[in-house]
């Protein structure tokens, strides 16, 4: 008898032909996030569910699966698991680490050059018919070459984020729990705690997972350090900063601008930033490549085929 899969939303790619080749699969045919009663109707008597950041597996969700052998998460980040009970329940959690670093780096710079140099704002300027002429003064930014770059979370996304400062000749400095001699020598990059990390960089780039720890990480203590200069880069989690005290920033001209790919309470934004010219806003497209989003597909299916198939995962996710 052939095991069963339930795969919350339809994903790029080859990954359910693959699946399907192996085990009976049923797609979620809704082009949106299952409401929590439909996810609970639909992962009963399921092997294996291939999971979205957007569906929340909490303990609820883990006992109504009831014959799950492992939860597969479309993503990097996993804050939407309760890993620790689905391990207590032996079930296994994997996500998609290393092949979505290089294309989540790159929509990080897209975002710090946009705002350095009013991209967004410019662009709207011409297609309203208002550029008659060059102006000595009209949008003017920011340099990025040479200025100090801190960089909060030294992982495989920061430090891809780092490797493409090298052309720009910048500074760098990096908070991170530990020191990382590796990542200091190759990037001549600075250990520093978070309070000078704030106070000196130019820009400063977020890439930390989302916990206990990194929730609220920059609220408004943090802002009102920052130069007025500053340039704040957020592709990793949206609670990582207090968002209400970021508008207020931003809204204020505390501090220059901000790139925001994630949000607080996604996909709600905090009243009034949408109107502000100094922050540019994208719909968690951090990995949205065509390449990438169908590797993470295939990596999550290869995940759940090995599984079930008494094999152990390639990725899973470990309780630190």
């Amino acid at each position: 008898m052939r095991k069963k899969i339930f795969v919350t939303r339809e994903i790029p790619g080859d990954a359910i032909n693959f699946l399907s080749k192996h085990f009976d699969v049923k797609v979620n045919a809704e082009d949106r996030v299952l409401l929590r009663e439909e996810l609970i109707e639909n992962i009963k008597d399921m092997d294996a569910v291939l999971c979205l950041l957007q569906d929340i597996i909490d303990e609820e969700i883990i006992d109504n699966a009831n014959k799950a052998k492992i939860f597969a998460n479309y993503a990097v980040g996993y804050n939407n698991i309760d890993v620790k009970y689905a391990k207590e329940k032996g079930i296994i959690v994997t996500n998609t680490p290393g092949v979505l670093t290089d294309t989540t780096a790159e929509l990080a710079w897209a975002l710090l050059l946009s705002v350095a140099r009013r991209v967004v704002e410019s662009d709207k300027y011409v297609r309203e018919g208002k550029f008659t002429e060059w102006k000595p003064n009209l949008y003017l930014g920011q340099d990025i070459t040479g200025k100090t770059l801190g960089i909060i979370g030294a992982g495989s996304i920061g430090k891809a984020f780092a490797k493409r400062s090298r052309g720009y000749d910048m500074k760098i400095i990096y908070h991170n729990r530990k020191r990382d001699l590796a990542f200091e020598e190759e990037f001549k990059a600075h250990w520093v705690d978070k309070e000078t990390l704030c106070k000196d960089s130019d820009i400063i780039s977020i890439h930390v997972p989302l916990t206990e720890e990194t929730r609220y990480l920059i609220t408004k203590k943090e802002l009102d350090i920052m130069k007025e200069t500053t340039i704040i880069i957020n592709t990793a989690r949206g609670p990582v900063i207090e968002e209400k005290a970021l508008y207020e920033a931003l809204k204020n001209k505390k501090i220059w601008g901000a790139g925001l790919d994630v949000y607080e309470k996604e996909p709600e934004i905090y009243p009034g930033l949408k109107e502000l010219d100094n922050v540019v806003l994208a719909p968690h497209i951090g990995s949205a490549t065509v390449e990438t989003r169908e590797r993470m597909a295939m990596m999550a299916a290869m995940n759940i085929e090995a599984v079930l198939n008494g094999r152990e995962p390639i990725t899973p996710v470990k309780l630190k």
